[in-house]
């Protein structure tokens, strides 16, 4: 069954990843299983349900959140999810939540919320804004992701950044947690920001070539699933060109578990221990860069 599982993972992984055909899918994981009901079943635990597994309340009294744009420039704007501790009581750190291939959905926003209850003012952006904002439909996200201006992207990602330093409130320092295609964004922004970063949390995204390490200059910490092959082919030689590069960055694999093993809306692949263990590195990060 474990091997069965992981086959089914694989399947998925390409079919996000990949862009492949969803009816393509559906045929290679009745493949396995023997049947519709029971592909549908296994597909149902391994895909993300953005609503199913919310960790914090959107109302806690604790925060203070909104939904809104901000501008980045150029008459340019991005629409964003906000969150920040409603009596911080000292000068705070900003930390930009780059979501998955999904769009901003209900999960990160919810992860944007872990952060502000951490003790940092977290702003999670809809990249997918000049497409119109992330839609409903998450295949539809994924196909809209790949058709961003990747550049522009990044260019957006940074503008955010300066804007997060300039907080009223803030200790003038910004971070960036990232989860699969964001953990590639996180990646590609450490490069391209250079001191506007000060720290970054990439997860499981593919990696810049190792060349491009020189360039950053924030303090990194690369999570890493053991069973995530496609990934790390990447993101380990990303690690250790930072560390050769002299940069402040520590790489972690989780053994055993899976690509976005910290998504808590999928069954199949979310892995607790893993994932605290990881988070608690990732506030540890924060804490000794972006705290004043």
């Amino acid at each position: 069954m474990t091997d069965l599982r992981q086959r089914a993972i694989d399947l998925y992984d390409a079919f996000t990843h990949e862009h492949r055909d969803r009816r393509q899918l559906l045929r290679e994981t009745v493949m396995l299983v023997g049947s519709v009901a029971a592909a549908e079943a296994l597909i149902a635990t391994i895909a993300a349900s953005p609503a199913t597994a919310q960790q914090t309340d959107a109302a806690d009294p604790r925060l203070v959140t909104r939904k809104g744009s901000y501008a980045i420039g150029d008459g340019q704007s991005m629409t964003g999810y906000f969150a920040a501790p409603r009596n911080p009581g000292r000068k705070i750190g900003a930390v930009m939540v780059i979501h998955e291939n999904r769009g901003l959905n209900a999960h990160t926003q919810d992860v944007a919320r872990r952060v502000a209850l951490a003790g940092y003012f977290a702003v999670a952006p809809d990249f997918l804004s000049p497409a119109g904002g992330t839609p409903a439909d998450e295949d539809a996200a994924r196909d809209l992701i790949g058709q961003l201006d990747y550049d522009a992207t990044i260019l957006a990602a940074v503008a955010t950044l300066v804007r997060l330093r300039r907080l009223a409130n803030g200790t003038g320092k910004a971070g960036a947690v990232g989860f699969c295609w964001g953990g590639a964004l996180t990646n590609r922004v450490a490069v391209a920001a250079g001191s506007l970063l000060d720290a970054g949390a990439s997860y499981y995204g593919p990696a810049p070539h190792p060349a491009e390490a020189a360039k950053v200059e924030a303090a990194m910490v690369v999570h890493l699933a053991g069973n995530d092959t496609r990934v790390n082919t990447t993101g380990i030689p990303w690690g250790e060109a930072l560390r050769a590069a002299g940069k402040n960055a520590e790489t972690f694999v989780y053994p055993g578990v899976d690509h976005a093993f910290n998504n808590d809306t999928s069954a199949a692949r979310y892995n607790q221990p893993a994932a605290d263990l990881a988070w608690s590195r990732t506030l540890a990060l924060f804490a000794r860069h972006l705290d004043a």
